[in-house]
């Protein structure tokens, strides 16, 4: 395909206080080897408090015939930040790329070729993890796997399918004319809820191994602790507007760390309770040790530690953080647009 042929691309980067590492994403958009002259960057800076902005301000100093410009996004939240983007975006492909992503050089131009070759409305690669430490470590190997993440196949998935959903991805800038922008309400999950409603309206989203990218995760579990209590929260407002679109395997935490909860309470008060609770807990930790098994066999057994913590974190954060959803979004059920 000619230059003439390819069609324009903005890349949209929405981003808050990533000073540390925002150099060296944006380098990498820089480095791709899709037309440059094409090529629109635009970073929406949800108000940093670090050095961010200063960054994105030299970096565009210093490549004056690249188009990098920054986007101000008072809403300090990603779909605030992305919508803000679109409005100045005059690419006829949009391709998202997030503050702690590596793309790999021929990024933009597999998204374009994907688009093209497929008529997807979205398409989306594999997300390949990178943790720092014996715990980051952990953490990458085991949100990489079907036992931690469920079906959310763009972390571990092969080859080329049709899929529900894809994590950041690109776009024919068209979509967002009949889908709508992202839904500014959705602190966490919003790309879930796009994706759904993309879907809903008749959508296609295609995920292929050809789209390359490296995304460094959290190194503590803290960190990840909180991140998916954030995730299992907002879970439920997608849960609220796109009762149809989930799928079993999204309930399996909350049930099981309400049957946690509950038995703790009454175990001590029945002895067939009791058992009932120590029944699920063990079952719970026979397949964390199995799923830690499969993984550290093929990534190394140094990691088997950590793995069922690793484990048992992102499923008790993911299952508390929709229950606590349930409450407080409790009002929101009969609301539709």
């Amino acid at each position: 395909m000619s230059t003439a042929e390819q069609p324009s691309v903005t890349v949209i980067m929405p981003i808050r206080n990533e000073g540390p590492f925002i150099e060296r994403s944006l380098d990498a958009v820089l480095a791709q080897d899709y037309p440059a002259e094409l090529v629109q960057v635009l970073v929406a800076d949800g108000r940093s408090t670090d050095n961010t902005r200063d960054v994105v301000r030299d970096k565009a100093l210093a490549h004056p015939e690249r188009r990098i410009e920054l986007v101000d996004n008072p809403g300090g939240i990603v779909p605030t930040g992305f919508n803000a983007a679109l409005a100045s975006a005059d690419g006829k492909v949009i391709v998202r790329v997030d503050g702690h992503m590596i793309v790999e050089s021929d990024y933009v131009s597999e998204c374009v070729a994907a688009l093209a070759r497929s008529g997807a409305d979205c398409v989306g690669g594999r997300m390949h993890k990178v943790g720092h430490g014996s715990v980051g470590e952990a953490i990458a190997l085991a949100t990489s796997s079907p036992f931690g993440v469920g079906n959310s196949r763009f972390h571990y998935a092969q080859g080329e399918s049709w899929v529900d959903h894809v994590n950041v991805g690109a776009w024919p800038r068209s979509v967002f004319d009949w889908v709508g922008s992202f839904d500014p309400e959705f602190v966490r999950n919003q790309d879930d809820e796009f994706s759904y409603r993309l879907r809903a309206a008749g959508g296609r989203i295609l995920f292929t191994e050809r789209i390359r990218y490296r995304y460094y995760n959290r190194a503590s579990l803290r960190g990840l602790f909180s991140q998916y209590r954030q995730y299992g929260t907002w879970k439920v407002r997608v849960l609220q507007e796109h009762p149809r679109q989930m799928s079993a395997r999204q309930f399996v935490p909350p049930a099981f760390v309400a049957a946690a909860a509950a038995g703790a309470a009454l175990a001590p008060l029945s002895r067939p309770a009791r058992r009932a609770w120590l029944g699920v807990l063990g079952g719970y930790a026979v397949a964390a040790l199995a799923a830690s098994g499969v993984v550290s066999r093929r990534a190394g057994w140094r990691h088997l530690p950590l793995l069922p913590i690793v484990f048992a974190t992102l499923h008790i954060s993911y299952g508390a953080g929709f229950l606590a959803g349930l409450v407080r979004f409790r009002k929101r059920w009969q609301w539709r647009r």
